[in-house]
């Protein structure tokens, strides 16, 4: 077992990440000091609860843990005020306080939901992040926590920190190919922003991140991890650097409200959303590299790197006026200068923005 530390003074936290983890969630607890006098509540998914919620539960009880369950729909969907409610009553129902504590078993969406319903319950209350996916190494770590509003996506969140993240690389070879990609976006994001080397490690080790080979997994996950865990160290609500980690969500998560949630995984609207991003950088005096690099980087994951030709260019404008990173007017984007480098600009007219989606598009223009 590897184990990172989150720094954020007496809100940090471990990451451990390893093989045979979920057959130890309920000594992990333990030794953070939650009570096995208040029920436990488990949030996952349709998908893994046949896979791993018993273990997890038989863990949990074998150290003495009451523990209550709650299986919610795969998918983005999942992530509402409506399923936010029904947890809200689960949790009132089976009893827990304040020295309760909601563990998330699951992927991006499981995390996001679990953690707002932890952050928001009794005025919050504490939580374990359990990712079962690749996507998850990014959405787990940080204490961004959230469900969706029609118009606007994690537009209704917090920041609540979980007490650990226990990564049992296990779990991933359940993964179907496509979630595979999507998570590997990610991994490859962190590259992007911050360390070159890493991200042409992601491209030249992509069949073997494809085929879930396990050293290969460890050492992506260990560095996307330890990427994102210093920048949140360095800024936990995103007042400054960790904004760089939004790298290609501008435009991706207007992806995914305009073409409804589910039809585009997350990470591969971000991927989209990250090659128009370098495509902004190029339109600012980047080297055309940049963009072509960012390209078949993506592409060598099996990732989209283009939109449908009839995909609304104005409803996709519109969509990002909702979007946080709509500040005073201006839209933020993060845009990369380099392969490893990007810059925070708030300064990008909208037209260049309209140019890039209409850039994104498989064929022609439709909007």
């Amino acid at each position: 077992m590897k184990t990172l530390n989150v720094d954020l003074g007496e809100r940090s936290y471990p990451i451990y990440i390893g093989s045979g983890l979920l057959a130890k969630t309920g000594s992990h607890l333990a030794q953070h000091g939650v009570s096995s006098k208040s029920p436990i509540m488990v949030i996952t998914d349709d998908q893994i609860a046949p896979y791993y919620l018993q273990i997890v539960k038989d863990s949990l009880e074998q150290a003495g843990y009451k523990v209550v369950s709650a299986v919610v729909q795969s998918g983005e969907t999942s992530k509402s005020l409506t399923v936010y409610t029904e947890m809200m009553t689960l949790a009132i129902e089976g009893g827990l306080d304040r020295s309760s504590a909601i563990l998330a078993l699951g992927g991006g969406v499981v995390g996001d939901l679990a953690g707002f319903v932890a952050a928001t319950y009794m005025r919050g209350i504490r939580f374990v992040q359990i990712p079962t996916t690749i996507l998850a190494h990014d959405s787990s770590v940080g204490g961004k926590v959230a469900v969706n509003h029609p118009l606007a996506k994690n537009i209704i969140g917090a920041f609540h920190q979980p007490e650990f993240v226990l990564y049992d690389v296990d779990t991933l070879k359940t993964l179907p190919p496509r979630e595979v990609s999507a998570g590997l976006a990610e991994m490859l994001k962190h590259g992007l922003i911050q360390d070159e080397e890493f991200a042409y490690w992601c491209e030249e080790h992509a069949n073997k991140l494809l085929s879930l080979d396990k050293d290969s997994l460890v050492y992506g996950l260990l560095r996307g991890c330890s990427i994102k865990a210093d920048i949140v160290s360095q800024d936990e609500r995103e007042n400054g650097i960790r904004a760089t980690l939004n790298l290609g969500h501008t435009i991706g998560h207007a992806i995914e409200a305009i073409a409804g949630y589910g039809k585009f995984l997350h990470g591969e609207a971000i991927s989209i959303g990250m090659v128009g991003a370098a495509q902004l950088g190029v339109l600012r005096g980047a080297d055309p590299v940049l963009y072509t690099t960012t390209r078949r980087m993506l592409e060598s994951l099996n990732l989209p790197t283009s939109l449908p030709a009839d995909m609304s260019t104005d409803d996709i404008l519109a969509a990002m006026m909702h979007d946080k990173k709509f500040r005073e007017g201006l839209m933020v984007f993060i845009i990369p200068t380099k392969i490893g480098e990007v810059v925070v600009a708030n300064d990008v007219r909208v037209q260049d923005v309209r140019d890039v989606i209409d850039g994104l598009k498989e064929r022609g223009v439709n909007a």
